[in-house]
């Protein structure tokens, strides 16, 4: 799937992967694609660079397999199109290696039984828990994510809170006793 994706432009409803968004965002994904690379996750789908129509920033979809959870590509935000596969066996141990991160923005659970998923998306730390799909939004639905994935929510009612500042007040209005 990754090595048959659509790179393009992201106004073009046939495009699946955009070019990224700056020189620096670009730049430092290729680290990342770099350091997996040069660790003992084995490349398995692209990992290079391409140009559509002869311009844009656009990198492959990439996928490393037999990841684990100590390599920079799995501990830290990416942001860009590079994915570490982590194997694990039991439902214990994928919550463990999902949450044990400093980050929380998105994760995504791929099962055909509806019960696991609801049960492991429960007990994931991240803002939002994607289940059999990727990406999807509403502007009714908060945004954003737990622990170092930024602060407060972006679109639906929670994301009001950001421009709202409380101030209790207590004050004695009878005869001061």
């Amino acid at each position: 799937m990754a090595q048959a994706a659509v790179l393009g432009d992201p106004l073009d409803p046939k495009t699946q992967v955009g070019p990224i968004a700056s020189k620096n965002e670009y730049d430092k994904v290729l680290t990342y694609v770099e350091a997996g690379k040069q660790s003992a996750a084995r490349l398995t789908a692209g990992g290079g660079v391409r140009k559509v129509n002869g311009k844009g920033l656009f990198i492959e979809p990439t996928v490393f397999t037999d990841a684990t959870n100590d390599l920079k590509i799995s501990r830290e935000e990416i942001f860009g199109p590079v994915l570490p596969v982590i194997p694990f066996e039991t439902e214990d141990e994928a919550i463990r290696v999902a949450n044990d991160t400093s980050y929380g923005l998105a994760s995504g659970i791929q099962t055909g039984d509806l019960g696991r998923a609801l049960r492991l998306a429960d007990k994931i730390k991240a803002g939002t828990v994607w289940i059999n799909t990727w990406h999807k939004y509403h502007p009714n639905a908060p945004f954003g994510g737990y622990k170092m994935s930024g602060y407060g929510r972006e679109q639906g009612a929670e994301a009001l809170e950001s421009y709202t500042q409380y101030k209790t007040i207590w004050a004695n209005l009878g005869d001061g006793k």
